[in-house]
């Protein structure tokens, strides 16, 4: 990996592909540190001394956005707007006939999906907006907190007003960065930037871990989360790379006096075909029956037996139901992402066909059997390594924003492979030396 960083930082485009991108990452990282006007950062600042880190219900949102949530800032919703819009309309694609016509389209018809991306991140970013301003004047974005009701002191419309529309502005210049990033950089824009937002918040999570220590001075576990890390991000990048390679070959075919097919060829299924999205799916579902007990004020029996067993991530319901939510949503979104029947029905217009295995339905059949086989291995892998937060919580007393914990690590070695991935194909294609030299 270092290797092709180093070439590519010789290759003339490709050192400026990779300068602007870290120039649009330092802006992105500035914004998540400018405050929001209408709130008070003096109070900001000792809430977040004060909670010590801990992000209580709000760790996955605070976490996408690199900690500007808990701050308050321009950059407060983060790249979570635009995740939540991308998520929705791969889901409406499967459901609506009029989507699923713009994905056949080609690139015609992914632009306008895009488009229909961007308006729906803009109203998701407007309503997560106004939850954040109301969560942060009701005291609730720090419920330990002494200072917790004078985050922001006025209570004027206009100032609710203003501090929506900036944070909306700041997703849209999110988005917009991230756009830049894919059209002039290196890689995917908004996979980095989420990249760094998670990644942000790595040195702080491991340092604090090292000052809550009790062993040689806390040095003990800091070296022990290290190779804890290592080994998992071991493991989650040979799962990542894992995958079913399914033969297929196609029937030599005479057009004219030439002679097309006979070609062998394989569909790649991978063993994690859903990617980080159970994870995000269960983690944000779980959220909701805590904010519902938090924001009603009860104290009935429900928002008790709630808030004794969905609140804190070492509770066994809280780790039985997130394991089940995760495998429940990798097969829901392995059956909505992939469709074996269109796959059958392209490979028998083009003659092609897997050995053993006949055309059409049986075909369909097969790719659905294989798929579900390796789902299994996949879902259980996704369950395990989003429970290692929890671990953690027990056994080095961290919080739930462990650093190497499930959806942080996945989110990070996949964009990472991903990225030198992009870099070494764009360096071949520039240092191609061809069959003779």
């Amino acid at each position: 990996m270092l290797t092709a960083f180093a070439r590519a930082f010789k290759t003339p485009d490709l050192r400026k592909k990779l300068l602007f991108t870290l120039g649009i990452v330092i802006v992105f990282r500035l914004g998540q540190h400018v405050p929001v006007p209408g709130v008070n950062y003096t109070n900001v600042n000792f809430c977040m001394k004060q909670v010590g880190g801990n992000s209580g219900l709000f760790g996955l949102v605070n976490m996408f956005s690199g900690g500007a949530l808990l701050q308050v800032t321009i950059f407060a919703l983060g790249i979570m707007p635009y995740i939540t819009a991308s998520i929705i309309l791969q889901l409406l694609t499967v459901v609506i006939p009029r989507l699923e016509a713009l994905k056949k389209e080609g690139q015609s018809g992914q632009t306008k999906i895009t488009q229909y991306t961007r308006y729906l991140t803009v109203a998701l970013a407007i309503l997560q907006g106004t939850a954040v301003v109301t969560t942060a004047r009701s005291g609730a974005l720090f419920s330990t907190c002494v200072r917790r009701s004078e985050i922001v002191p006025s209570d004027s419309i206009f100032t609710t007003i203003t501090m929506v529309i900036t944070m909306t502005a700041g997703t849209a210049l999110i988005m917009w960065l991230g756009e830049l990033i894919t059209d002039r950089g290196i890689g995917n824009g908004m996979s980095l930037l989420m990249f760094v937002s998670i990644a942000a918040g790595f040195p702080g999570a491991l340092w604090s871990i090292k000052q809550s220590g009790k062993l040689a001075d806390g040095w003990i576990e800091f070296g022990a989360v290290i190779v804890v890390g290592l080994a998992m991000v071991g493991l989650v990048v040979l799962v990542e790379q894992a995958q079913r390679r399914v033969p297929v070959q196609y029937a030599k075919r005479m057009i004219g006096r030439r002679s097309y097919g006979g070609t062998s060829t394989y569909i790649p299924l991978k063993v994690n075909q859903a990617g980080v999205i159970p994870v995000i799916f269960a983690s944000s579902l779980l959220y909701i029956p805590a904010l519902v007990a938090q924001f009603s004020g009860s104290n009935a029996g429900w928002a008790q037996w709630i808030a004794t067993n969905f609140t804190k991530g070492n509770h066994p319901v809280y780790i039985v139901t997130y394991f089940v939510l995760i495998v429940f949503f990798a097969f829901f979104y392995v059956a909505i992402s992939f469709n074996p029947e269109e796959v059958a029905d392209n490979m028998k217009k083009y003659g092609g066909f897997i050995p053993g295995i006949r055309a059409g339905r049986p075909t369909a059949e097969y790719l659905s059997y294989v798929l579900n086989r390796i789902t299994w291995p996949g879902s259980l892998y996704l369950g395990l390594i989003a429970l290692v937060p929890t671990v953690a919580l027990v056994l080095f007393n961290a919080n739930q924003n462990f650093p190497f914990g499930g959806t942080s690590i996945l989110i990070i070695v996949g964009v990472g492979l991903e990225t030198v991935k992009q870099i070494e194909s764009q360096l071949q294609q520039r240092n191609y030396e061809g069959f003779l030299r």
